[in-house]
């Protein structure tokens, strides 16, 4: 387990609701995809999942969660969070609303609480990895242990291949 310092607030979050976890730290560089982070974690790319900030076209904030092997389809998303039309938060703004950065973000410990919906792939998992909050850190946990921590629904929201 890392030392206190070391932790990031989506592991004092878990650690607080005595949630169990794994922490997993790799070598970070710009170039990383979604897909390479599950790789250097030996990881199936369906249970690593990325954190995705979207506004919906009342303003309203909306957060997704899905395999890093998936795009996001808009459309669908629209549709899970009843709007008209939505579109991704540039990478600029999300650090003032989230307080995380691009690759960094997790959907525990956002700044303020959004609208959560994971993709409906994760109901058939017993455990996800996603990130911890910090580029090169990410967190491991049980599916069944997401909904103590932050509200969310499920729904396909993901592109077709």
């Amino acid at each position: 387990m890392a030392k206190s310092k070391d932790k990031t607030n989506v592991m004092r979050i878990l650690d607080s609701k005595k949630i169990e976890y794994k922490f997993y730290s790799y070598e970070a560089d710009a170039t990383l995809t979604g897909v390479d982070v599950a790789h250097k974690l030996n990881k199936d790319e369906n249970t690593v999942f990325k954190t995705l900030v979207t506004v919906g076209k009342s303003k309203e904030h909306y957060v997704f969660v899905i395999p890093v092997n998936k795009e996001l389809d808009l459309k669908k998303a629209s549709k899970a969070v009843s709007e008209k039309n939505i579109s991704m938060v540039k990478s600029k703004d999300l650090l003032a609303l989230t307080g995380y950065i691009h690759g960094g973000c997790s959907p525990i410990g956002m700044k303020k609480s959004f609208k959560t919906v994971f993709h409906d792939s994760a109901s058939n998992l017993d455990t996800i990895t996603f990130s911890a909050g910090k580029i090169g850190c990410q967190v491991e946990i049980d599916v069944k242990d997401i909904s103590k921590i932050i509200e969310y629904s499920k729904a396909d929201i993901c592109m077709e291949e």
